[in-house]
């Protein structure tokens, strides 16, 4: 399994995937916006999507675990 975390501080703006959904490494999971810029936060590598940690316009802090892959 991999935690896909959250690279800065910001809010969640848009999630781009769903639970059982298969991703490529490289895939953008997950947007973030911060300081009026969206971000995108992608698979390391390639999985399942197990889990969703997060809610669009959520705060999340850098390090916070947004998707778990498995």
């Amino acid at each position: 399994m991999a935690d896909v975390a959250a690279h800065i501080t910001g809010t969640v703006w848009k999630i781009e995937v769903k639970v059982g959904q298969k991703v490529s490494a490289g895939e953008t999971l997950v947007i973030l916006e911060s300081m009026k810029m969206e971000m995108p936060v992608e698979a390391e590598e390639g999985g399942l999507v197990k889990e969703i940690r997060c809610k669009e316009s959520q705060s999340v802090n850098e390090g916070d675990v947004l998707v778990v892959l498995e």
